[in-house]
């Protein structure tokens, strides 16, 4: 017999299949992936298991509204009940809008929500179960979930208060045992990734325990699917003997493991595996996930095109590395914003990905959300000019050289992009200089004119997931948090343009890249 099972993973609020940019019937959103879902539910030969891996109810402009707005949280969340899953796994940007607003979405689901290593002060699972087995054509199916342990580097210390993360290997050795003894297979869905080579075992990022899929299924035997997510990739491998999917981003693909069984002395047994991505290429959108939020969407749409501001000059963004390496007029205005916002004489951010085309003469919401597209708050820290220099040096190294020019370093890049992670300052001056090694490319900083020096204190503000440390920077952390504007950035912009209806696209050029 055949068991199919097919997953979707950080769709991230991604229901109608536009990036709200202008671009319409894209490759990916929820109503592409619920039609794509039907089809290859009625061409399974056996019986099918659904899942969500999590990170859906975030990240989208639609998602955004929804949260911020007069609508509660199931006008986004019935998508995946109209979807009808078996079973669901929280993700870490389910827990964006805070723990109220996450404990609302899971209520109002009605499929089983797992997450094993989430666990409250008495060591139970903090949201929803650790597990639940399914029985399909005689057969026992157990599926644990299990989501990244390294959500406290990138929350407010309020918004996980009494809840704990544990490593998803040492919860996997407490559960896969005991459920090999209930069920007939045991499946994982881990809303995470893999921190080596698949085939190398290499590592292929920091070793900080954020992804841990490649161990999981180094020292836990017992496993007979895995199914990932959160770093958007698209993998269907056999890992260490296990088969394995991770379904890209924004719903883009499903992933599929189809496992062969058959009892022998009354045990079931795996005799084959077979792993395969599905893309969205020539899917329609399924016309009732479509109705289901079409009120609100059009309630977006306009929102979305109310005009905020106007642009004295060029805004736009026509090379994104250029705009990394040579100060543009959208990062300036940024950090003005952040500078105004919170009274800070030094402020830090970052171009988040290559699709942010700037501003154009007119500056709508539209424009704001899809260039700035995350749910930040900004944090004031108090650090020492050594922090500081360091977390410049740190952001140089998301640079190299190669064949004499200035690329974004490919170690970022794969197998998950992190232009999020290399920050431009505002409120200092300083030189990265790329024929120093790293950790001295650092060559000049000063501050109001004078040179920083190791011991000064400085107020630099920063979206609050960098005030933490997120992104590694180590020299950064929450003791070290001043003071927050509890407001999300999108409305800070929104606010400054307000307040400035005409802003004019100028730098100071205070940052030099030099080769």
């Amino acid at each position: 017999m055949k068991i199919t099972f097919l997953e979707t993973s950080d769709m991230h609020g991604y229901v109608y299949p536009t990036n709200y940019a202008g671009e319409r019937d894209l490759t990916f959103g929820a109503a592409k992936a619920a039609m794509r879902l039907k089809e290859l539910r009625s061409q399974a030969e056996g019986p099918v298991i659904t899942i969500e891996n999590g990170d859906f109810i975030q990240g989208s402009p639609l998602s955004y509204y929804i949260a911020q707005g007069e609508h509660s949280v199931s006008a986004l969340t019935k998508v995946i009940n109209l979807m009808d899953y078996d079973v669901q796994v929280i993700g870490n940007h389910e827990f964006n809008y805070g723990r109220d607003y996450l404990q609302s979405a899971i209520t109002s689901y009605q499929a089983p929500v797992l997450a094993a290593n989430i666990l409250n002060e008495a060591g139970e699972p903090y949201f929803g179960k650790a597990y639940t087995i399914i029985e399909k054509s005689g057969i026992k199916i157990a599926v644990l979930g299990l989501v990244t342990q390294y959500i406290p580097h990138w929350e407010k210390p309020a918004t996980l208060e009494g809840i704990t993360f544990e490593s998803i290997v040492e919860t996997a050795k407490k559960y896969v045992p005991m459920l090999k003894q209930q069920a007939d297979l045991v499946v994982v869905s881990y809303h995470g990734g893999f921190e080596r080579d698949l085939s190398t075992g290499e590592p292929t990022e920091a070793l900080t325990g954020e992804n841990e899929g490649y161990r999981l299924v180094q020292e836990v035997s017992g496993i007979d699917a895995l199914f990932t997510g959160h770093q958007h990739r698209t993998i269907a491998a056999m890992v260490k003997g296990v088969p394995v999917v991770q379904p890209g981003y924004r719903g883009s693909q499903i992933g599929e493991i189809q496992l062969t069984v058959e009892k022998k002395a009354g045990k079931v047994i795996v005799t084959d595996s077979y792993t395969a991505l599905h893309s969205l290429e020539e899917v329609t959108a399924d016309p009732q996930i479509l109705a289901a939020v079409e009120p609100v969407e059009a309630e977006l749409e306009n929102w979305l095109d109310q005009t905020l501001g106007r642009v004295e000059g060029n805004m736009q963004i026509v090379d994104p590395m250029g705009a990394r390496l040579v100060e543009h007029p959208y990062i300036e205005f940024i950090n003005r914003v952040q500078l105004s916002a919170s009274g800070a004489q030094i402020s830090g951010t970052a171009l988040f990905n290559n699709e942010g085309k700037g501003f154009g003469q007119t500056i709508t919401m539209r424009d704001v959300i899809t260039n700035y597209i995350y749910p930040n708050t900004l944090a004031v820290i108090k650090v020492s000019g050594a922090d500081l220099r360091a977390a410049l040096e740190q952001t140089a190294n998301y640079l190299a050289v190669e064949n004499g020019k200035i690329v974004f370093n490919p170690a970022f890049i794969k197998p998950k992009p992190q232009y999020y992670n290399y920050d431009m300052y505002e409120g200092i001056n300083y030189t990265i200089d790329m024929k120093q090694p790293a950790g001295q490319r650092i060559t000049h900083l000063t501050f109001q004119g004078q040179p920083i020096t190791p011991e000064q204190e400085l107020e630099v503000v920063t979206n609050q997931y960098r005030a933490i440390g997120g992104g590694n920077y180590a020299m950064f952390d929450v003791e070290k948090i001043v003071r927050e504007i509890q407001v999300d950035m999108t409305e800070l912009i929104a606010d400054y343009l307000k307040q400035h209806p005409v802003i004019k696209a100028e730098t100071n050029q205070n940052f030099q890249v030099i080769l």
